[in-house]
């Protein structure tokens, strides 16, 4: 093949990728949007993968970086393929673990995130999760805009079709609790949830690009021209800006501090019983059955189990209450 043809190839390959992954894009929005639909994060975390893996195949395609699995032979390379004979292309985990992957730190957590939940639901069906993840998908959204539009140029971008969802009443404290509860939500997804969140940093939980964050307030105005405006924007260092997210800060959930086993032991000998080691640590744990993650006791993020303080009190008691076996 010609130089020229092969060039002609290379841009005719990324613009079918850029147009399929826009087309995702935009789908994910428009079903999210659609007040007819019940299955919506399920889809829209399906599609917004897809349209994600696509521009990053279209910006490591431009940038001559191979995106196809394959194995090293003697002389040339053994390419992957699928039964039919297809090539097997990155998939978006492997693209955002790329050594050259375009994205920022907290767009990356953003997509890990979604694809962690993915690989969740795609084997048990849940149900009232769109509430409560929606700032991480109008994340998802704007992130990707912002991709598109700076690798590629504004023409890429969804921005024009990003919408800002409204709920047309007012939610009462009681509605709050009762969502923050989410009694439908299986206990496998609240982990998961629990367990990736207390793996991130706070500027990494706290930035935008991660969850898109959102206060509505009532609003009363005495211009007539502003009496329909459901919303108004502030810059982000007004004084108003400044005042909502200090509130917000006063009340928004805290992490809770997590422990590992040698750190349990180890505060609990210098509480003053020096023979409660790891063994006996392990004996207790596994006599309350204190893992099971309806108790509260604990979290496992990746393959590391952590202890909440609800743990640590538990053993503290435990050895008071057996202070002549362990001191």
């Amino acid at each position: 093949m010609s130089t020229a043809k092969r060039v002609r190839r290379v841009f005719s390959v990324k613009e079918e990728l850029l147009k399929k992954s826009r087309e995702a894009a935009l789908a994910a929005v428009q079903i999210f949007n659609n007040p007819n639909v019940t299955f919506k994060s399920e889809t829209y975390i399906v599609l917004m993968n897809i349209a994600w893996t696509y521009l990053l195949h279209a910006y490591y395609r431009a940038e001559k970086v191979n995106y196809r699995y394959f194995t090293q032979g003697a002389k040339r390379k053994q390419y992957d393929r699928t039964k039919n004979g297809a090539f097997k292309h990155w998939e978006l985990e492997r693209c955002l673990n790329e050594e050259q992957c375009p994205l920022e730190r907290e767009v990356v957590q953003n997509l890990r995130f979604l694809i962690g939940l993915r690989h969740e639901i795609e084997h048990q069906m849940t149900t009232r999760i769109d509430d409560l993840l929606s700032a991480r998908f109008q994340a998802c959204c704007i992130n990707y805009h912002d991709a598109a539009a700076s690798l590629f140029g504004e023409e890429y971008g969804i921005a024009k079709h990003l919408a800002v969802s409204l709920q047309f009443s007012s939610l009462s404290q009681e509605q709050v609790d009762t969502l923050e509860q989410q009694e439908g939500l299986p206990r496998h997804i609240k982990q998961y949830i629990e367990g990736f969140d207390g793996a991130l940093t706070s500027d990494e939980f706290a930035s935008a690009k991660f969850a898109y964050r959102v206060i509505f307030v009532p609003k009363t105005t005495n211009h007539p021209n502003q009496a329909d405006q459901v919303i108004t924007f502030v810059k982000a260092d007004s004084e108003i800006a400044k005042t909502a997210n200090a509130a917000y800060a006063v009340i928004r959930e805290i992490e809770r501090p997590k422990w590992l086993p040698s750190q349990i032991v180890a505060k609990v000998k210098a509480d003053g019983f020096p023979k409660f080691g790891m063994a006996q640590h392990t004996d207790l744990w596994k006599s309350c059955d204190a893992r099971n993650s309806s108790k509260g006791y604990g979290v496992q993020i990746s393959k590391t189990w952590y202890w909440y303080d609800a743990w640590l009190t538990e053993v503290r008691k435990h050895c008071n209450e057996n202070a002549g076996v362990y001191r």
